[in-house]
């Protein structure tokens, strides 16, 4: 309890930093996801729940009208993003997941980046090709990915004629990210060790 207490004043401390001082818009919206991820991480902790006022469940929601896999498929996803994608039991494991900490915005885009390549219809691809940029990609967008501006910039330029691979960079930056740091956070998660048992 007097972990989650320190890690709580942490948070705290982080944010009247953040009021305190004339930061940069990115900086803030950085420390603003660094304070998300650490509030989904207590969150996680049903002991440290009660001391927060923000509404939780247990466990993960768990995903509806798929097969269960079996735990030697389930023990595949450690070692391979693409497996877990790749089934729909993982993808719906994952999603629930990463919105028990606040992090879904990089599944979905990826997600949305794959029903993008799905198209035929010029007109859809323009038209799904905007919303995505501003749902995910520019700045201040409501579920902004992290991706670096090298990367947004050849998005953008994309953009002005879309085409199926319009996203594919940043789709692979979000990609190496997931499985570079959400991945990780997932095997780890209670939920994931129930069903390699």
């Amino acid at each position: 309890m007097a972990q989650e207490n320190i890690q709580i004043n942490s948070v705290i401390l982080q944010m009247r930093k953040l009021r305190g001082l004339a930061v940069k818009e990115r900086s803030f919206f950085k420390m603003a996801k660094e304070i998300k991820i650490k509030l989904g991480i207590l969150l996680q902790k049903p002991d440290s729940a009660v001391d927060l006022v923000i509404p939780y469940n247990e466990k993960p929601e768990r995903p509806a009208k798929t097969q269960k896999p079996s735990p030697d498929e389930a023990l595949q996803w450690r070692d391979s993003l693409d497996k877990l994608l790749q089934n729909d039991y993982g993808l719906a494991s994952f999603k629930s997941f990463l919105k028990s900490e606040f992090s879904e915005e990089n599944l979905e885009f990826w997600v949305a980046c794959e029903d993008y390549k799905k198209l035929k219809s010029p007109a859809k691809m323009a038209e799904k090709a905007k919303q995505i940029y501003e749902e995910f990609i520019q700045t201040e967008a409501p579920k902004e990915v992290n991706i670096d501006h090298f990367t947004k910039d050849i998005t953008m330029k994309n953009l002005v004629e879309p085409s199926l691979s319009s996203f594919d960079v940043a789709q692979k930056r979000i990609h190496a990210l997931m499985e570079k740091d959400s991945l990780p956070r997932f095997v780890r998660s209670e939920f994931y060790q129930e069903l390699i048992k």
